[in-house]
């Protein structure tokens, strides 16, 4: 008879021991997720430099990877509904529509490139290549929008990403991390081309700034992530807040006009940076305006005592007050005592210029209506409203001079003319999708390009055969 010796015993925990961390190695390394940041660095560079070896083709499809699995209808439902039940913020159908967006219509590989000079004294090209590992902050307002736009354009020119998510997003953001793993896997990738850690954190943040292996920060958020990336000292592109004015001068097509504003405003509750935040309009069509917005979904609030409940309610100094962040018109009514008649999408108010309504981006469907004496005046206006962030404005008129007047005197990256903002983003308007827009460091909407390095490639005598 065998006797089970103390030793044994030890022997058989320890042999117990190792198998049980080495499983959940195995499944960070598959899944991507990993316990500490520089684990996740570590892995996402090992990944890196076995990507090089992979050819453009490899690329794309990789990139064809993560666009079908993130349109796969019962992920696209999945995604939204989770981020909706997790952060609080939004709503399902537009969640759904900005996921779609990003899927199909962020640029891959095709995105990248190359230029080429020839002459007596030889061939030179300028090729896009890889910075290496990015480290990628992405906001609580658009977690997976965010996780899909920058895995797609980052893998597509060559990099590994590790994400840093926000904490309100965690659980959704791991979901899509582990699930374009697995199918990268499945496709013959490297692995850990996309990482994050287990607990996100501002630790964690900082730790992944700091990290001597990542090549590149990417930042998507409010001003305080944007100066802390480009305090780094590394290569930073920032993409801040914004607070859009929508301008509408007499000649616009005001049915047309206050549709689309109210379409613009509620999207997805005003999540998004791009979406419309205070309307200013001339006088002799303000009235008019505002009753078309009605007939789209639009509450109007005139009771001055309502209007100041409001403003205590969900704005805090010059913030927003996050707990009301994204929430729908009629939670927001609701918790002022108003009950809001059925459909009701977008709170609107008429306000003096320097109402908080204006001053402050809220990022929930409550918009401030500012009258105007003219066109004019109500550029002037545009331009303080939207506090130099150059993020997004847009304009409803037909008049072609004033429209380019606009343009050039409010300098944003994105300026929507006759349509919804969301139009900018390459929603129901031309052009490609992005949930990175690089307003304050200038690379505007980001594509596979933006997440490249330009390197110059020169042959001396040869292969010039003009």
């Amino acid at each position: 008879m065998t006797m089970i010796t103390p030793e044994t015993v030890r022997k058989v925990v320890a042999e117990v021991v190792r198998e049980v961390v080495s499983r959940r190695e195995q499944t960070a390394a598959s899944d991507g997720i990993f316990a500490d940041m520089d684990s996740a660095i570590v892995a996402a560079d090992a990944a890196w430099r076995e990507y090089l070896g992979c050819s453009m083709k490899d690329r794309a499809r990789f990139v064809k990877v993560i666009r079908d699995v993130s349109l796969v209808p019962e992920n696209l439902e999945y995604m939204a509904r989770s981020a909706v039940e997790e952060t609080g913020m939004g709503n399902v159908p537009d969640k759904i529509a900005k996921n779609r967006a990003a899927a199909e219509l962020t640029p891959g590989t095709e995105d990248l490139i190359t230029e080429a000079w020839s002459g007596d004294d030889g061939l030179t090209t300028i090729e896009i290549s890889p910075f290496g590992v990015i480290g990628a902050i992405t906001p609580t307002t658009n977690p997976t929008e965010t996780i899909i736009n920058n895995a797609i354009g980052m893998i597509a020119a060559g990099n590994a990403v590790v994400f840093s998510p926000h904490p309100r997003a965690t659980k959704i953001s791991h979901w899509l991390i582990r699930k374009l793993n697995q199918a990268l896997a499945e496709a013959g990738a490297p692995a850990n081309l996309i990482v994050t850690v287990t607990e996100p954190s501002i630790e964690n943040t900082n730790a992944m700034m700091q990290h001597k292996l990542v090549r590149l920060l990417v930042a998507t958020g409010g001003p305080g992530i944007v100066k802390a990336v480009l305090s780094s000292g590394k290569k930073a592109i920032g993409a801040g807040a914004g607070n859009p004015p929508a301008l509408v001068d007499a000649t616009a097509m005001i049915e047309k006009a206050a549709k689309d504003i109210v379409d613009g405003a509620s999207f997805d509750n005003n999540l998004p940076c791009t979406s419309e935040k205070e309307v200013l309009v001339v006088a002799p069509v303000a009235d008019l305006l505002k009753f078309e917005m009605l007939k789209n979904g639009a509450y109007e609030l005139r009771d001055p005592e309502l209007i100041a409940k409001l403003v205590a309610l969900i704005v805090d100094g010059r913030h927003a007050v996050p707990d009301w962040v994204g929430k729908s018109a009629t939670v927001l009514l609701e918790a002022i005592g108003v009950t809001a008649p059925p459909g009701t999408r977008l709170v609107i108010a008429e306000v003096p210029f320097d109402h908080p309504f204006v001053r402050v981006e809220l990022m929930m469907p409550v918009l401030a209506i500012v009258r105007v004496k003219d066109v004019d005046e109500g550029m002037d206006l545009a331009v303080l409203a939207e506090h130099g962030n150059r993020h997004t404005a847009i304009m409803h008129s037909t008049d072609v001079n004033a429209l380019t007047k606009m343009a050039k005197r409010i300098q944003t990256t994105i300026f929507v003319k006759n349509g919804p903002s969301y139009a900018g983003i390459g929603i129901g308007g031309e052009g490609y999708c992005t949930f990175t827009i690089a307003g304050p460091t200038g690379e505007g909407l980001t594509s596979a390009r933006t997440f490249a390095r330009r390197r110059r490639c020169v042959l001396v005598g040869g292969l010039n055969v003009r």
